[in-house]
């Protein structure tokens, strides 16, 4: 787990300014190891902070995630969630639906996909969005 300096650092680095209530839900994000709403993020925190609003966990949550700090978990319910990923370049998810846990994916199946496109369509792909779901070993033995 990171300490307060190296919420510091990651932040400054990125040139967002380190409240301490972006400190305290990063914290929690990497405490759990599994992906959170807005709302459970500021169930746990809201204590430390009278003057916290949901609405100021949702803008910071959605700043961190466009800085790459945090990933956005695509989820069946259209629930918003969001998992602590400050793990840079390119990578995908692994998403049990059962126990929230999320795992990096070293590898990009897209790669290829991009190549064909431009290959037969002579398109650009500028970006996607790639995110596997399914059960963990735990999980899937419950199934």
């Amino acid at each position: 787990m990171k300490t307060t300096t190296d919420y510091l650092a990651l932040l400054k680095n990125l040139g967002l300014k380190a409240t301490p209530k972006r400190l305290a839900l990063l914290a929690v994000l990497e405490e759990e190891h599994r992906y959170l709403s807005p709302e459970e993020v500021w169930r746990k925190i809201r204590r430390r902070f009278k003057s916290l609003g949901l609405p100021t966990v949702y803008r910071n949550m959605e700043e961190l995630e466009r800085h790459g700090v945090i990933s956005k978990v695509l989820h069946s319910n259209r629930q918003l969630y969001y998992y602590f990923c400050p793990k840079a370049g390119h990578h995908h998810h692994f998403v049990c639906m059962e126990c929230r846990m999320v795992e990096d994916l070293p590898v990009c199946a897209v790669r290829e996909m991009e190549k064909d496109i431009k290959r037969r369509i002579k398109g650009t792909v500028t970006s996607h969005v790639l995110q596997v779901n399914g059960f963990c070993g735990g999980c899937a033995g419950k199934q």
